[in-house]
């Protein structure tokens, strides 16, 4: 059956009433139905073994985007966030942009980088060049601590060496982590090749770590709205103008940026990455120039809108956190078949934030779609019962 990320209605029905057409429109096991049906908790001795001094576990509403269609397929998107605008506005971004067609998106080989630094090396250039010289021998170093990634096909790349102070050279090795997020196949081929490195070389080993910008595993996402999806000409132009505000000013950029990052986060979050990885590597990615920019630009087109967005995403469907049940049903909602694909999902989710915060700010303000779904939560909570001072 194919599967549709449009659900009319979706957030007027009862909850029970969206659990079972969530678990009808993206197929859901048994297992992954049951953990939905059962509140979608964390069990405390799975939360124990996940982390230190476990004393209890902490929640965020689990909630869906909607309308997504990425490279012609749909995607229903979990998003754990507790700002209620996030997953609304994403959604009804997301639903714009599929008037024009969806998103179109691509991702790089899922290559991370492990870094070697050493301090107090007597001839830099000649460093480098013995690194050159023996890449392939360190290539296979790297690739011997991690024999089941290279088994899957990943493994060791490139190996490089580059001077970035008085004596001090560092070593990257470039690995395939296949579709792991791959943070501790990394460091594990830092640690195997470092002592090999400080030989030829001559230096002292300072640190042995992956780095959060992955600069060559990159993932684009764009699209193209028509006028009337957003609201027709005026607020074009002035969503326009908006994301140029943003390319002019870094105080700007902070906060076109955090908003992408809301979309991303949420669904990080939900499909068990290591969103503060994401955080760091798309922050110093924005800051490449030595300036820091918007992550995501919008221009006028005869039709409309036509967005784009570029940033490092380490994600991954296998290892880490992926192991829990939480994980493992949010996984097969988002309905993705690698490492790749699911990172272009998440990029068009922070396009689509970006998108619904612009079009928030050049039509009604922020504040009153804000405000109405606080006011909402509001007025929940104060009739919740176990809000009230005194009541059981």
């Amino acid at each position: 059956m194919t599967r549709s990320s449009r659900i009319a209605g979706f957030y007027t029905r009862p909850l029970a009433e969206r659990r079972r057409a969530l678990a009808e429109v993206a197929s859901l096991s048994d297992a992954a139905r049951a953990w939905l049906d059962g509140g979608g908790g964390l069990d405390l001795a799975v939360a124990d073994r996940m982390s230190e001094n476990v004393v209890a576990t902490i929640g965020l509403p689990l909630g869906v985007a909607l309308n997504l269609r990425v490279n012609g397929k749909d995607h229903v998107v979990p998003m754990a966030v507790e700002e209620p605008s996030v997953i609304a506005a994403a959604s009804n971004a997301a639903r714009m942009v599929r008037l024009g067609g969806g998103f179109t998106a691509d991702a790089d080989a899922p290559i991370m980088t492990a870094q070697i630094w050493l301090d107090e090396v007597g001839d830099a250039d000649r460093a480098c060049v013995r690194i050159a010289d023996e890449a392939a021998a360190l290539r296979a170093l790297g690739d011997a601590a991690i024999p089941r990634m290279v088994a899957r096909g990943g493994g060791c790349r490139d190996v490089t060496a580059r001077i970035v102070g008085d004596g001090i050279v560092v070593v990257e090795v470039d690995l395939d982590v296949g579709d792991a997020m791959g943070a501790n196949l990394v460091d594990t081929v830092a640690e195997a090749v470092a002592p090999a490195v400080a030989r030829l070389t001559g230096g002292r080993v300072g640190m042995r770590i992956l780095t959060n910008l992955p600069r060559g595993r990159r993932v684009r996402a764009s699209c193209v709205v028509p006028a009337e999806a957003v609201g027709g000409d005026g607020v074009v132009a002035a969503i326009a103008r908006a994301s140029h505000f943003a390319e002019l000013d870094a105080a700007r950029a902070a906060t076109h940026n955090k908003g992408i990052m809301n979309g991303i986060d949420a669904a990080a979050v939900a499909l068990g990455q290591d969103w503060r990885a994401i955080e760091a590597g798309a922050h110093a990615f924005a800051a490449r120039s030595g300036r820091y920019a918007p992550l995501a630009t919008w221009q006028r087109t005869e039709r409309g809108l036509a967005g784009s967005i570029e940033l490092p995403m380490a994600v991954g469907i296998v290892g880490g956190g992926t192991h829990t049940a939480a994980v493992k049903a949010a996984l097969e909602v988002v309905d993705v078949a690698s490492a790749r694909e699911l990172a272009c999902v998440i990029a068009a989710i922070g396009l689509a934030s970006n998108l619904a915060a612009l079009r928030a700010l050049a039509g009604e303000g922020i504040q009153r779609g804000h405000m109405r779904l606080h006011q909402r939560r509001h007025d929940e909570a104060a009739a919740s019962p176990s809000t009230r001072t005194g009541e059981p």
